[in-house]
């Protein structure tokens, strides 16, 4: 069996009005890849906020976020999709733009692979135990 590799990672809890903001790949099917928060990989040199921020302008298109605070680290084994270890570093943002209650959003990946396809929405906070591989895990701390 491979080794599994540990990888630094963030999740984006973005909250409004209660809702949070998810997204799904339009390019895949929700059996496949389900409803997913704003999230990826800490780059080197990067700070798990910076790369917090950068993820969640990247997948949804949007500009004015802020951190509200750090809501803590959890680990989370994504075998065997891939053998890795994730790391990740659950943050609370503020967006202070407005949107639509559902808009599409792209990501380009620095021109280095296909852009990924996104369709971004709102959903009641209470419904986001739905979130897929364990991304959920700690949206009790919002209230905490």
């Amino acid at each position: 069996m491979p080794e599994r590799v540990t990888k630094e990672k963030v999740l984006c809890y973005i909250v409004r009005d209660g809702k949070l903001l998810v997204f799904r790949h339009t390019d895949h099917s929700y059996e496949e890849v389900g409803i997913q928060v704003p999230a990826g990989s800490v780059r080197p040199g990067e700070t798990p906020e910076a790369a917090a921020l950068r993820e969640a302008r990247e997948e949804t298109g949007l500009k004015d976020f802020k951190v509200v605070r750090k809501l803590g680290e959890t680990e989370y084994d994504i075998s065997p999709y891939r053998f890795e270890l994730q790391r990740r570093h659950v943050f609370h943002l503020e967006l202070t733009e407005p949107t639509s209650e559902r808009w599409m959003s792209q990501e380009d990946h620095d021109g280095e692979q296909e852009p990924t396809h996104f369709e971004c929405f709102w959903i009641p906070l209470e419904a986001a135990h739905i979130l897929q591989s364990g991304q959920g895990t700690l949206l009790g701390r919002l209230y905490g």
